[in-house]
C-alpha cells in the first residue's frame, strides 16, 4: 500500500512531478548544508561568498520542492503552481547552461540544466492539463469523497 493518495499514484505525470519535488528538497538541503562540496562536484570556484550564495539557492530549492510536493498532493492543485515552478526550472536550466558556457561550472552541470529543463516541460504539461480541467474537462484523477463511494 502506497503512502501517496491514488490521485497521485494513478497519474504518472503528477507522480513524477511529486518525486521531482522530493528530489529538489533533498538536493536543496545538501546544497544548503554543504555548498562547497556541491560546488566541487560542479567544478566551480568555492569562495566564502560563493558558498553562501549557493547555500541561499539551496534554501530556495527546498521551498520550491516543498511547494511542488504539497501542491500536487492536494486534491485540486492550483493551475498557477506548475506555471511558476516551470518558469523557475526553465530559468535555472538556462542560467546553469550559461554558467557552463562561461566556464563557471564544469560540463557535469549540464546534467543539472537538462534535468531542470525536462522538469520545466513536465510542469508545462501539468499546467496545460490543470487549465483544461478548470475549463470543465476532466483531466486529473481525483479520489471520490467517502459519501459518494458509499452511495454507489
Amino acid at each position: 500500500m502506497s503512502p501517496l493518495p491514488s490521485r497521485v499514484t494513478g497519474d504518472p505525470l503528477r507522480l513524477v512531478l511529486v518525486l521531482i519535488g522530493v528530489v529538489t528538497v533533498l538536493t536543496g538541503l545538501v546544497q544548503l548544508v554543504v555548498p562547497g562540496a556541491v560546488l566541487d562536484v560542479l567544478s566551480a570556484e568555492s569562495t566564502p561568498t560563493g558558498r553562501h550564495l549557493f547555500a541561499t539557492v539551496g534554501m530556495f530549492m527546498i521551498v520550491i520542492g516543498g511547494l511542488v510536493v504539497q501542491g500536487l498532493l492536494s486534491p485540486a492543485p492550483p493551475s498557477y503552481l506548475p506555471l511558476w515552478v516551470g518558469l523557475q526550472k526553465f530559468a535555472a536550466s538556462v542560467l546553469v547552461a550559461v554558467a557552463v558556457a562561461r566556464d563557471l561550472f564544469g560540463p557535469v552541470a549540464l546534467l543539472v540544466a537538462a534535468f531542470d529543463f525536462a522538469t520545466a516541460i513536465l510542469c508545462a504539461l501539468m499546467w496545460r492539463r490543470l487549465l483544461i480541467h478548470r475549463a470543465g474537462a476532466p483531466a486529473v484523477p481525483t479520489e471520490e469523497p467517502a459519501a459518494t463511494k458509499e452511495r454507489t
